[in-house]
């Protein structure tokens, strides 16, 4: 962090499960934010590690109580990752809403870039970027620095676009907090999706950055995964079109159309799965 760094207008919100062991990875990447959020907003979504999680969020905060306002909800019983997105974004004081994953973290520049992106663009009302998946013991640097705001490439996301494809992952997300929408609670899979396409196809514009400004630890979606773990992931994708149709938002067409098509695309995810495990196997 710089020294004296301006505030960005932005709420960070980190939903917190048993992750005591990655949580000052992710609080760090904020910290060292050239530009910080007002606050952040660490939710405990009822952890059942005997308190390791919740000791280690309040360790966070007296430590960095100098620097940046951190606030910390304790939810009573476990809800999920939207629950508990839902709990930071209610009490978020800020107009604009920056999620990250307590085991994701972000490029020192986020902040800077993607506020200031989206102050000059008031129009649109949600933005990601690139991610880059890192191995657990790296650490996000400065390292060069990046394009300025006005230099790198940014494109509008279409509503057909992102029915084809979900073009955002939570942790790249910055959004205004006076959208009338909120993560589904009862969903635990693609429940980032439904609300990106509750968004878009209200008639809201996004846009995504051509800029990897977050990091990831673990393999992305469909890369390790066991084909139990796609299969949830694609019964979640089902589950969002199902909706998105019943909500009116598309035709019968568009969501038959896009059953198969997610369809098609899991068959495939399960068969480069399973060909890179066999590819392993030979190798050895």
């Amino acid at each position: 962090m710089k020294d004296n760094a301006p505030h960005a207008p932005v709420s960070a919100v980190i939903p917190c499960y048993c992750c005591s062991e990655t949580i000052e990875r992710a609080v760090g990447s904020i910290i060292n934010q050239t530009q910080l959020p007002v606050e952040i907003w660490l939710v405990d979504d009822a952890s059942p590690d005997d308190g390791c999680t919740l000791n280690k969020l309040y360790e966070l905060k007296a430590r960095y109580t100098d620097m940046v306002q951190i606030e910390i909800i304790k939810l009573p019983v476990n809800g999920g990752p939207s629950v508990a997105r839902n709990a930071g974004w209610e009490a978020a004081t800020q107009p604009y809403i920056a999620f990250l994953d307590a085991d994701d973290a972000w490029h020192p520049q986020k902040l800077e870039v993607q506020y200031g992106w989206m102050k000059e663009h008031p129009e649109i009302a949600l933005t990601g970027h690139k991610c880059l998946w890192l191995k657990e013991d790296s650490f996000p640097q400065s390292g060069e620095p990046l394009p300025k705001v006005e230099e790198f490439h940014a494109r509008w996301i279409t509503k057909l676009s992102l029915l084809i494809s979900n073009r955002f992952s939570t942790r790249s997300v910055m959004l205004k907090n006076n959208l009338p929408f909120r993560f589904e609670p009862q969903k635990r899979h693609s429940e980032d999706y439904l609300l990106w396409l509750q968004i878009t196809l209200s008639g809201y514009q996004c846009a995504f950055l051509d800029l990897p400004l977050a990091y990831l630890y673990k393999a992305p979606y469909g890369e390790d995964g066991l084909s139990a773990d796609l299969w949830k992931m694609e019964k979640g994708e089902l589950d969002t079109y199902y909706r998105v149709y019943k909500e009116g938002y598309i035709n019968l067409f568009a969501w038959l159309f896009l059953v198969l098509f997610s369809l098609a695309k899991f068959c495939c995810r399960v068969l480069k799965v399973y060909f890179k495990k066999i590819t392993r196997m030979l190798t050895k």
